[in-house]
């Protein structure tokens, strides 16, 4: 008979790939009695997992809903799945979801086995992503993105090579605060020791990052928040086109469709228009965004997104007959 810990693992997975389980059927599995799997379902429910009992000749287990999320167990084939969905979801322009998705996926890949590691590289390598939006972003590597995120949950020091905006490539190290997604890209804010500052990295210019095994105390960073100290620091950067528009449509219409790329204000107190306001390297994604809510809207400024939008609708018009 396995011992207690092993039953009981046993037991949760048991419980977790199937709704309802009667009692000596599970017993059966366990190859224990039906008083030993009352005394393991007891031991689950202190350990935070809420099984369900149901009395009578039919009786028998289920996990129910909890007040709070128990740890889960998982195969070899739903690990896999787990860590491509969340590489995949890394990139995603819900908000906080990006940041949410490498948290877990640092957590999942820290204590996966090399051989599954070896699959998800190979899925992550024969999948081509689309991107809507004709301004690509240059990709971060998933495992980029663990080493980093590690680095910060643990206040561990980080070592990387930097390819600056100029091309001039150095070394760094610095003690690591926070990854921050913002505009369709990755951002490390981190306390660079080289030069005694608090530094932005966009991690598609970083590369080889090693954590140096050194823990760190943190130090307070000079702004509200992490993102709000990106923010901050790319206002400072030109921008090629800003973007105004009054939309036909109520803002809570339009929110879900430019995410966080975009800001919406209300103008009308019946909610029938808004003004969307946007930065960008190309306009060909916010012509696209405007396109896509389904309502008339009028271009403010830029003149070149008035032009775009001319152009792309002769070219409609024309493949239409």
């Amino acid at each position: 008979m396995a011992n207690t810990s092993t039953r009981t693992l046993r037991l949760l997975s048991l419980l977790q790939n199937h709704r309802y389980w009667p009692g000596e059927e599970l017993a059966e599995r366990l190859g224990v009695s039906l008083r030993t799997l009352r005394r393991d379902i007891d031991r689950l429910r202190e350990l935070g997992y809420p099984v369900e009992a149901r009395r009578g000749v039919d009786g028998g287990y289920q996990l129910a809903a909890g007040a709070a999320l128990p740890p889960l167990l998982i195969d070899d084939e739903e690990a896999v799945a787990l860590a491509v969905g969340l590489q995949a979801a890394a990139e995603s322009p819900v908000e906080g979801v990006a940041e949410a998705s490498v948290r877990v996926l640092a957590k999942v890949v820290q204590v996966m086995p090399a051989r599954l590691r070896r699959r998800v590289e190979a899925l992550r390598a024969m999948t081509v992503p689309v991107d809507w939006g004709a301004s690509a972003r240059a990709g971060v590597d998933p495992d980029t993105l663990t080493v980093v995120a590690l680095t910060c949950r643990d206040a561990e020091r980080l070592r990387f090579s930097y390819t600056a905006a100029s091309g001039q490539r150095t070394e760094r190290q610095v003690e690591p605060h926070r990854l921050v997604s913002l505009d369709r890209r990755w951002y490390l804010v981190a306390y660079d020791l080289d030069r005694a500052d608090w530094r932005t990295f966009r991690l598609d210019r970083l590369a080889t990052p090693q954590g140096s095994g050194a823990r760190f105390s943190p130090r307070p960073l000079p702004a509200a928040d992490a993102a709000e100290f990106v923010r901050s620091g790319l206002n400072g950067v030109p921008r090629p086109y800003r973007v105004e528009a009054l939309v036909e449509a109520p803002a809570a219409r339009v929110r879900p469709h430019v995410g966080h790329w975009g800001e919406v204000e209300e103008l009308d107190e019946d909610g029938g228009r808004c003004r969307l306001r946007m930065t960008a390297d190309s306009l060909d994604w916010p012509a696209m965004a405007l396109g896509s809510l389904g309502a008339e809207f009028h271009v403010v400024h830029p003149p070149e997104l008035r032009a775009l939008i001319a152009d792309w609708s002769a070219r409609f018009a024309r493949a239409a007959g």
